[in-house]
């Protein structure tokens, strides 16, 4: 199983590419690996946020997800921040730990 230092390790080296290649302005880990209740079958929720003059289409948005997916050996599942609703929103936004 990784471990939630592991993932955010990688992703603090992966950021330069993710600025460069996905225009990302921040990325962060919530969920379960966060709360230290992930599985064997558990995927890595992680918030992005883009650049304002990013341009980016669904098919960026899941190239992105499987391009972390990849790099980091687990399911992603990628939320955007200016997509979340209020109510799980207020919860993501509570535990999210930025990188």
């Amino acid at each position: 199983m990784k471990r939630v230092e592991e993932m955010k390790d990688k992703l603090e080296r992966l950021k330069p590419v993710l600025r460069e290649r996905f225009s990302v302005k921040t990325i962060g880990v919530f969920g379960s690996y966060i709360r230290g209740e992930e599985r064997e079958d558990s995927d890595l929720d992680i918030l992005v946020e883009f650049e304002e003059d990013a341009e980016l289409s669904l098919l960026d948005f899941i190239g992105l997800e499987n391009y972390l997916s990849e790099e980091l050996g687990v399911k992603v599942d990628l939320v955007e921040k200016n997509t979340l609703k209020p109510r799980i929103g207020k919860r993501i936004l509570e535990e999210v730990e930025y990188l």
